[in-house]
């Protein structure tokens, strides 16, 4: 009998094929006391095992494909840290030497502890980092157990079962991979198999299994919560990840409708693929900026690739976070940003100053004491409490600038003394490079809006500054009082709020009537339903994840925005915008 597991969709397309289901190794955890004279021992064991997951991912990384994306080699780097890390190495001693806990039991409950740091956190992609410790920590146990380190590696033999002649012509129908979740070198391994797609119990939209999903444009459903129970060895499944449905055990009849979707879907890729090169214009001849948003030098290829005309945001935290007690200088800092310029080979590139504090701690004795990370000491407030770590980032992305057309981005700025501070930061660390006769370019100046009041006082602070960016995913969060995260109301995180669309309208009028330039930068930008919209409010700049800048430009190329103005007016003013919104769908 069909049934279906609902998770959520994160990489689009329709995989169809039989499950190999991997089980977890930390379902099970030997949990004994041992004896005082066998301490070094068990620490020595833990540390071995520990050693050898190093020796591993750093031959997998020195093995990498050129063709692998730069989200999997940065991940893969993100996990090496994570097991360098001394926090995690200290806390098993502690518990082997204090505790006298085995090392498997060590392991496991200093996992527990950092976890619920991670917990802590505001921002949803750093919460989801949480995933990539527990992955180190389960690839370290699996070494311990002598089990294979990758769990995909040897896909089972196909067992007969009464399903195979309802899938007549799929005898060589593709695997597909049921996991509690996979950590990078595992999806290096199933970059490299026969799997065409796959379901993990855990994850969100901003964990790494989505994000390297997403740049290898595999079909895949995450969060699903029951798949590991529900899900048996050779199940036929069909993977939607378009609509984050998994169906299990088809009838024919849903087969067939499958086969035809998954028909049409290679059809329309190859007819978006062939849009790369087509100018971003509408109908009635407005030019769209379509920009992307990356968040690794090595992510401007793809950007390239997908026919971005520049970066509209790169997040610069990668470099700053899992340092073991040391901030990157001026130097590496500038390699880095260099790199994303030359990546992008001559286009723009926007870099968004560090977004961390609070809720993103850094491994450099930063601690929060508010009660509400949140709305506590973050962004470019952290960055104008720190002005001599503020003046080492700023004189990097200046001399990157010399190399290519750079933007700077402020994030979270609220307060017009805010403005006055970063402008006279910027002037501080230009005079610093001119002290010391080094080169740099000029650059323009930007804000993001993500604070309600920074969206009603927009007109004064574009005084200050050149251009504009909306965070979306912020702003809504702020507007709304809703923590996306919290399962108990992210049901109410909706971007048609009416409150949230009349901030976004004011921004985007705003900045057009003051001729300074205003760009879309959150979930809402690479959204496809909120395009026209978009359009429809004046906006003519979105920034958004590379894979999903085709499929927004066919809306473009598709809309006349003469039409959508008065639609758009009427969005605005409808008491619930969606009801409109879907009317015109």
């Amino acid at each position: 009998m069909t049934f279906a597991i609902h998770g959520l969709a994160v990489s689009r397309g329709i995989a169809i094929g039989r499950a190999v289901v991997v089980a977890s190794s930390r379902m099970e955890v030997r949990h004994y006391f041992i004896e005082s004279a066998q301490i070094e021992a068990e620490i020595a064991r833990a540390r071995t095992a520990r050693n050898a997951v190093v020796d591993e991912l750093q031959r997998l990384m020195s093995d990498l494909p050129g063709d692998v994306p730069g989200e999997l080699a940065a991940l893969l780097e993100v996990h090496l840290m994570l097991l360098q890390d001394e926090v995690l190495a200290a806390g098993v001693r502690h518990w082997i030497s204090e505790r006298l806990y085995n090392a498997e039991w060590a392991l496991m409950t200093q996992l527990e502890q950092i976890s619920r740091q991670f917990d802590e956190m505001e921002d949803p992609y750093l919460r989801e980092r949480k995933a990539d410790l527990e992955q180190v920590a389960d690839r370290i146990l699996r070494y311990m157990r002598g089990a294979p380190a990758c769990p995909v590696a040897q896909p089972p033999e196909p067992a007969a079962d009464a399903v195979q002649p309802v899938l007549d012509g799929m005898a060589d129908a593709p695997l597909v991979l049921v996991a509690q979740d996979l950590s990078p070198a595992d999806m290096l391994q199933f970059k490299r198999s026969v799997f065409a797609g796959f379901v993990t119990a855990v994850g969100g939209k901003t964990s790494h299994t989505a994000i390297v999903a997403r740049s290898m444009d595999i079909p895949a459903v995450v969060g699903a919560r029951a798949a590991s129970q529900l899900i048996r060895q050779d199940d036929w499944i069909i993977i939607d990840g378009n609509a984050g449905i998994v169906l299990v055990d088809p009838s024919p009849i849903i087969l067939e409708e499958y086969r035809f979707r998954q028909r049409q879907d290679v059809l329309e890729r190859e007819r978006l693929a062939r849009l790369r090169h087509t100018p971003s214009v509408t109908l009635d001849g407005q030019k769209v900026e379509l920009l992307a948003n990356i968040e690794q030098p090595s992510d401007a290829a793809a950007a390239v690739r997908a026919g971005a005309v520049g970066v509209g945001l790169f997040r610069s935290e990668f470099l700053f976070m899992g340092r073991e007690g040391k901030l990157p200088g001026e130097e590496e800092q500038f390699e880095a940003y260099k790199a994303a310029v030359d990546g992008m080979q001559g286009l723009p590139v926007t870099i968004r100053t560090i977004d961390v504090g609070a809720d993103k701690p850094l491994d450099k004795g930063f601690k929060e004491t508010s009660l509400n990370p949140a709305l506590g000491l973050r962004a470019i407030r952290w960055s104008l409490a720190e002005p001599a770590m503020f003046r080492t980032q700023l004189r990097a992305i200046l001399r990157a600038a010399a190399f290519g057309k750079v933007h700077l981005l402020f994030p979270m700025v609220s307060h017009q003394h805010e403005a006055h501070s970063i402008v006279a930061q910027v002037k501080l660390a230009q005079a610093e490079l001119d002290a010391r006769g080094a080169a740099y370019g000029a650059v323009q100046l930007g804000a993001m809006i993500e604070i309600p009041a920074a969206a009603i006082m927009v007109r004064s602070l574009l005084k200050h500054f050149d251009f504009v960016s909306i965070g979306t995913n912020d702003l809504i969060q702020y507007t709304l009082a809703i923590d996306r995260a919290d399962e108990a109301v992210a049901h109410l995180y909706d971007p048609l709020h009416p409150a949230v669309l009349g901030l976004v309208a004011q921004v985007i009028e705003a900045a057009n009537d003051m001729g300074k330039q205003v760009c879309v930068c959150g979930e809402m930008a690479g959204d496809t339903s909120m395009t026209r919209l978009l359009l429809g409010l004046g906006l003519r700049s979105f920034s958004m994840h590379p894979a999903q800048i085709l499929s927004v430009k066919q809306e473009v190329l598709r809309a006349d925005t003469r039409k959508l103005q008065p639609w758009a007016q009427a969005v605005l003013q409808a008491d619930v915008p969606a009801d409109v919104l879907a009317a015109a769908s």
